[in-house]
């Protein structure tokens, strides 16, 4: 995992980033991982985050909010505001 190079956390999906995130944070929790390499899953971890918070960012700006009428009836949609 460590030997993973920083590019590809670009290619990597929600699902699979969030895994491998999980996954460092366990390794990290037990203490079992020596310095260096818990530095470097650190610095992964890091990345895999980024790429998780930019997925979300994406997914939250293709969301729409359903507008409706006085009476509840959806009538179509528009941009959800997001701040």
């Amino acid at each position: 995992m460590a030997e993973n190079n920083h590019a590809d956390v670009k290619k990597l999906t929600f699902e699979t980033a969030i895994e491998e995130l999980e996954s460092i944070v366990k390794r990290l929790e037990d203490g079992k991982v020596p310095l260096e390499e818990s530095v470097a899953i650190y610095e992964r971890g890091e990345a895999l985050k980024r790429r998780c918070d930019e997925l979300l960012r994406q997914a939250e700006a293709r969301v729409d909010k359903i507008t409706t009428d006085s009476n509840g009836k959806a009538v179509g949609t528009e941009p959800l505001d997001v701040q």
